[in-house]
């Protein structure tokens, strides 16, 4: 039967001698919660997870991009498209993206993910052509004129070889490398640092009526396995951060369940990245129906993550999130 360990996360300078570092970081944990399928969870002392587990769970996490995972990196969203949830249509053209690039690291993004494709709930699959068209002039123009590190959002191998020759770092995958065989290969190739994100089913359908036995360990399960495959196709683990998926083929009940046990999936080894930003569940919690109006609740979802030690959060409203971290960190740490 397998098990699962969650770190009971916490912060601040006062530690408990028996304090062990999450992943290298800020964060500390003394317990875990400790889940296997069809039995009641239970809370453990650290001197009693499997050394292998408290291995995996403290290691220090290799930089990504160049970027130390020891504290929360922002990933600002950029997407060149006409019909993205949030802003389709706001960032077309390379002009407008790039003055957007340029805001969003003036504001404190660490890197920049550009999408050509629209994955919200009932969005149809774009012609590479034309996210190559979208995609491969903005990454030119804003690695040109920007030092920040830039991520291609893409399930394509055609659209991110462009985007690498433009100038893209990092390969972003929503269907977490099983829509294009060649994706991986080629990230192998030429040595580029992944995301893999769990969804269930397609951008199309994948809101139809989701369901899941146990998302937070189905959810874990998915993502050791992609783990696995994207390893043994020449991806070191070093180079692939996580992503839930929130949003991707989930209720609100489903997301909420995801968020609260999120440190759940540093046992994987890997960076966790968020990518919760103005999405729906915010607005019907919120009370926010137009995703403009979500950055609050987004903020607030972003500083839960990472106070349960998530590396990386990708958002829209980089300026109000940065500021929050930084309040978050100095509150937490007692000092400026």
């Amino acid at each position: 039967m397998s098990s699962y360990f969650r770190p009971l996360v916490q912060s601040g300078p006062i530690r408990p001698a028996d304090a062990l570092p999450l992943a290298g970081g800020a964060c500390w944990f003394t317990h875990a919660e400790h889940f296997e399928r069809d039995v009641p969870a239970r809370v453990l002392p650290v001197s009693s997870i499997p050394a292998e587990v408290i291995a995996a769970l403290t290691a220090p996490r290799a930089d990504i991009c160049g970027l130390p995972m020891d504290a929360p990196r922002l990933m600002g969203i950029l997407n060149v498209t006409p019909d993205s949830f949030s802003d389709g249509g706001a960032h077309e053209g390379t002009v407008t993206a790039l003055a957007h690039a340029r805001a969003m690291a003036d504001a404190g993004a660490d890197l920049i993910d550009i999408g050509g494709e629209s994955t919200r709930p009932g969005a149809r699959e774009v012609p590479v052509e034309t996210e190559i068209a979208r995609t491969a002039p903005a990454i030119s123009a804003i690695s040109s004129a920007l030092s920040v590190p830039i991520s291609i959002d893409t399930r394509k191998s055609a659209v991110a070889r462009a985007a690498h020759a433009a100038g893209a770092v990092l390969v972003n995958d929503v269907a977490g490398f099983t829509f294009d065989t060649d994706l991986a290969p080629f990230c192998a190739e030429t040595g580029l640092p992944v995301c893999v994100m769990h969804a269930l089913g397609d951008p199309e359908t994948m809101q139809d009526d989701p369901s899941y036995d146990n998302v937070l360990l189905d959810v874990y399960d998915w993502l050791a396995a992609r783990v696995s495959a994207l390893v043994a196709q020449g991806i070191p683990r070093s180079r692939i951060v996580v992503d839930p998926g929130i949003g991707f083929g989930k209720t609100v009940a489903h997301n909420l369940a995801l968020l609260n046990g999120i440190s759940i999936f540093h046992g994987l080894g890997c960076p966790v990245l968020l990518g919760a930003s103005r999405k729906g569940f915010i607005g019907k919690l919120g009370r926010a129906p137009q995703a403009q109006d979500r950055a609050p609740g987004s903020v607030a979802v972003a500083l839960a993550a990472a106070a349960q030690g998530v590396q990386i959060l990708r958002v829209h409203d980089v300026r109000e999130t940065a500021q929050a971290l930084a309040l978050w960190r100095a509150v937490t740490e007692g000092k400026e």
